[in-house]
């Protein structure tokens, strides 16, 4: 019994990090130079990191992937370790804000909200406002 849980839980955690190193190369061969300015820009500080990696976390709804992802970059040579700590930092808020905002009752909030994007789309003549009224 216990045997075989070492050897499921051995099994199991070389398949992931072979799985990242799979994830690394194929990144490093597919993306490149590429990805590897768009990650700079987004990743030029810890401050702008931090922000990306809740706005990441945020859309998928997942810190650990977020997470797995940034280690697959790191590993692909596509991100240096400092920019990766900025965007584990903002996947770990980002998990915090994800669950406030389920916490808070929304359905105050989303009337107003349809209004505003509503006005914004009718009776604004400038392009970012009339697309921002749509989102």
């Amino acid at each position: 019994m216990i045997k075989e849980l070492i050897f499921a839980i051995t099994g199991g955690l070389g398949l992931f990090i072979y799985g990242i190193h799979l994830m690394g190369e194929g990144l490093q061969n597919a993306a490149g130079d590429r990805l590897r300015r768009l990650l700079k820009a987004l990743t030029r500080n810890v401050f702008v990191g931090t922000i990306v990696g809740a706005g990441i976390t945020a859309i998928i709804q997942s810190s650990s992937a977020t997470t797995v992802m940034v280690v697959g970059f790191v590993n692909a040579g596509l991100m240096t370790l400092r920019q990766a700590i900025g965007v584990i930092f903002g996947a770990n808020i980002g998990t915090t804000i994800t669950a406030q905002i389920i916490a808070f009752k929304l359905t105050d909030y989303a009337l107003p909200a349809i209004g505003i994007g509503a006005c914004l789309y009718l009776f604004v003549n400038k392009r970012f406002w009339r697309y921002l009224g749509l989102f």
